[in-house]
Parts: structure tokens; C-alpha cells; sequence
């Protein structure tokens, strides 16, 4: 088996979350978050991420998909899935749409018991949400 590196994505209004897998695909550890003025000033955010692909080797994208908890599409679904056309094209790579519920609450509430300040969660939340988002795929392809 050939190795993969994968790419966790947590796709925000101003922030994307960044995590790698190792290259057995076994764990998901970040790589930092993605900041931008405007939601709509996605150049130098793409820019970055291809810079990560070329840094890491990263072979596939999987993409957190923010459905509501009702499991219906929202407006923030419908985004996520622009930026998934976006990132194809630009990239060349596949992208995944991976349920993402609950990931960043599950974040907070895991930076929080680690004792870490609600004002320094803000700047790690989405890397880390990006880590559970990948995490989540990687475990559930592997039980396969």
C-alpha cells in the first residue's frame, strides 16, 4: 500500500483549520489555521493551501461539511460546497465532504478541559477542529 497524506479542512466565514495525517494515516496533527479579512478573499488562503500540499505531499482533501443537525444543508453547507469545486479545480486533487457536527463544540470543550483560556481558544479552535474533522475520517475509512 502506497503512502497517503491527507488534509483535514475546517472551512470558516474568516478561518480554515489545517491538519496532516502521517503518512500511514494513522493520526491527524495540525497544521495551523488560515486567516483572512473577508469571507470572500479566498486568494491568498488558496495560496497557502497549496503551499501546504507541495510542503507535505498531501494526496487528498477532506473537507468538514457543516450540515445542520437535522441533517439538511444550510447556507454554510452551500459554501463549503463552492469551496469544494474551487479547491478540485485548483488543486487537481479529490476533495471529501466529511460531516463535521459538533466538531468545533467538541474542540472548545477539549481545549477548555485542558485548562487552556477562553481567549486563547479562539486562535486554535479551528486547527484543532480540523484535527477531530480528519481524525474522524481516517478512523472510519481504517475500520473499514
Amino acid at each position: 500500500m502506497s503512502a497517503q497524506v491527507l488534509m483535514g479542512l475546517d472551512y470558516g466565514a474568516k478561518t480554515v483549520g489545517v491538519a496532516v495525517s502521517d503518512p500511514l494515516g494513522l493520526t491527524a496533527q495540525a497544521a495551523g489555521t488560515i486567516v483572512r479579512e473577508r469571507e470572500t478573499k479566498l486568494r491568498r488562503t488558496l495560496a497557502q493551501i497549496d503551499e501546504l500540499i507541495a510542503e507535505r505531499g498531501v494526496t487528498m482533501i477532506v473537507l468538514g461539511y457543516p450540515k445542520r443537525m437535522d441533517n439538511t444543508a444550510g447556507e454554510r453547507a452551500r459554501k463549503t460546497e463552492e469551496f469544494k469545486q474551487t479547491l478540485e479545480q485548483r488543486t487537481g486533487l479529490p476533495v471529501v465532504l466529511w460531516d463535521e457536527r459538533l466538531t468545533t463544540v467538541s474542540a472548545d470543550r477539549a481545549l477548555e478541559e485542558s485548562g487552556m483560556a477562553k481567549a486563547d481558544r479562539k486562535s486554535v479552535i479551528d486547527t484543532v477542529a480540523a484535527v477531530m474533522i480528519l481524525q474522524s475520517y481516517m478512523d472510519a475509512h481504517r475500520a473499514q
